[in-house]
């Protein structure tokens, strides 16, 4: 994850327009906690409006659809509504006690929702029978059905992405680093347990935003398996997920939306992913090679904007989960060119912050294949991976480089090369005191389980530096304009559990997603 397109993204940005912040059209809101206003870079700040617009989509290994579900629609979806006065006196919306009556009026259907390869989609100028191109087709009509006018332009839906890990490589369906791949033997890295077929789409079950009984609470989600052939959701020997989201109606002042995220991973299924992302409204999406919709409708810059989320972790899914507090993403090419499409040298780039306690700092003093080259510190200082004395090894967990950089600085890791349409660029940050600064975690547990509602604000800024032809990503202050560009214009993603062995509940507030000061 178009040349005058934001590319976004759980997956990324691709920023080919500049961004103004002193644009008349655009609105403040309010006091950022310094005495300044800010702008928020999302269409819903602080997921306080009543009518929620939340879509979901699931992928396969290598970020496509493959194969649709048996009975299921194309894995894209979308519940988007709005909340109208409603009830016995009309002309003024309350009911015989005078208090405010409501009804949810829902702008995508149930038809929608279950539209597959082959139906025809409104707008398309003819069927589309490759699943592939369906559902990138049916993001964009759904889209439509949910978009919402605003400036400095229009914004459409939260996004949940569910992601299947197994990979069949005997089956050579997804490209080697962009490029067709070939066949090879089943490896311990990439799980494939039920042999042929282990890469399928999961089973999703939606239900529609309702009022609850008292009409004063809005309430909603999906779940679902990606055991086919499932009995019982409840046993432990079957996959499961799903997604809650519930909001008290006019509560925006005090809170908004709160989802609840679980995840069990099974025999079948042992590496399973779940996301709440933020995704530009328009252009690519780092990781996804079409264009995408989302709730992002301003490219965010570093070092200008922050994050805010409230996380609470019921519970954690062992030391083999990884678990991202954020995760940008973005795609730009090695040449610092901006992302267009083709998958051989496009190249996504992901920044991650990992929270489980259990996760270990791979990048050490005698690993520095596993680090970044640099890390940079907020006041400019650059400190190479060869400095013992003073590079922060265990601030992170690993860095890979992509996989068609052709002057990445040795000794190096080269990322997975079969988990995104392209090439990817990996850097995952864990708790250290060096990310107080930006308003991280700084020690392992905080945030996790037992560690009560953490409500965060992350001052996001990365640094980066020309290295041959790629770009090398470190943490830091002053950043050069390109990694500016290209990396900080990046999607949100919140609540991944990644290769759990049990089950993750987790609870999740957008405070306010990503704010822009003035």
């Amino acid at each position: 994850m178009a040349a005058a397109a934001a590319v976004a993204s759980l997956l990324g940005f691709v920023l080919a327009l500049p961004f103004c912040l002193a644009a008349p059209s655009i609105t403040t809101h309010g006091s950022d906690g310094s005495g300044g206003s800010y702008v928020s870079a999302v269409g819903d700040p602080g997921m306080r409006r009543d009518g929620l617009h939340v879509a979901w989509e699931a992928w396969n290994f290598c970020n496509e659809v493959g194969q649709e579900a048996p009975g299921m629609g194309s894995p894209r979806g979308a519940d988007c509504f709005d909340l109208v006065r409603a009830g016995k006196f009309a002309e003024n919306g309350v009911d015989e006690n005078g208090q405010p009556t409501y009804k949810v009026v829902h702008r995508v259907t149930d038809a929608d929702n279950n539209l597959r390869a082959g139906d025809p989609l409104p707008g398309s100028p003819a069927n589309i029978t490759d699943v592939d191109l369906y559902a990138a087709a049916k993001e964009l009509y759904l889209g439509d059905r949910c978009q919402v006018p605003d400036s400095p332009s229009p914004w459409q839906f939260w996004m949940v992405m569910l992601k299947n890990g197994n990979l069949d490589t005997t089956a050579a369906i997804c490209p080697e680093n962009g490029r067709p791949a070939r066949p090879f033997s089943q490896t311990s890295r990439f799980p494939c347990p039920g042999g042929a077929g282990c890469m399928n789409q999961p089973l999703v079950f939606h239900n529609r935003t309702a009022l609850d009984a008292t009409a004063r609470r809005l309430r909603g989600g999906l779940f679902g398996t990606y055991d086919l052939d499932a009995a019982d959701l409840g046993s432990r020997e079957v996959s499961y997920y799903s997604v809650t989201w519930e909001k008290d109606i006019g509560s925006g002042g005090d809170g908004g939306w709160v989802f609840h995220h679980k995840l069990r991973t099974a025999p079948k299924y042992p590496w399973l992913m779940l996301y709440l992302r933020s995704d530009a409204t328009k252009g690519f999406s780092g990781g996804y090679h079409y264009d995408t919709r989302g709730m992002t409708k301003m490219v965010p810059e570093s070092p200008n904007f922050k994050v805010r989320v409230t996380l609470e972790v019921k519970q954690g899914g062992g030391p083999n989960s990884q678990f991202y507090l954020m995760d940008m993403g973005s795609c730009w090419k090695n040449d610092g060119r901006p992302c267009d499409g083709d998958t051989a040298t496009d190249v996504t780039r992901y920044s991650e912050m990992i929270i489980n306690p259990e996760t270990p700092s791979w990048c050490t003093r005698r690993r520095i294949e596993e680090c970044p080259p640099w890390h940079t510190f907020r006041n400019g200082t650059r400190v190479h991976r060869t400095d013992a004395a003073r590079f922060p090894y265990a601030a992170y967990h690993v860095y890979c480089s992509p996989g068609n950089a052709r002057a990445a600085e040795q000794p190096t890791t080269y990322c997975d090369a079969y988990s995104n349409p392209q090439p990817q660029e990996i850097l995952q940050l864990v708790p250290h005191p060096v990310w107080g600064e930006f308003g991280y975690p700084t020690a392992k547990g905080q945030g996790w389980i037992g560690s009560g509602h953490a409500t965060g604000e992350e001052e996001v800024v990365v640094a980066g530096r020309r290295n041959g032809d790629i770009r090398q990503q470190v943490c830091g202050g002053r950043v050069d304009a390109e990694w500016i560009r290209h990396c900080c214009a990046g999607g949100m993603h919140w609540v991944v559990p990644r290769r759990t062995r049990q089950s993750m509940f987790v609870k999740l507030v957008i405070n306010e997603l990503i704010k822009k000061h003035l």
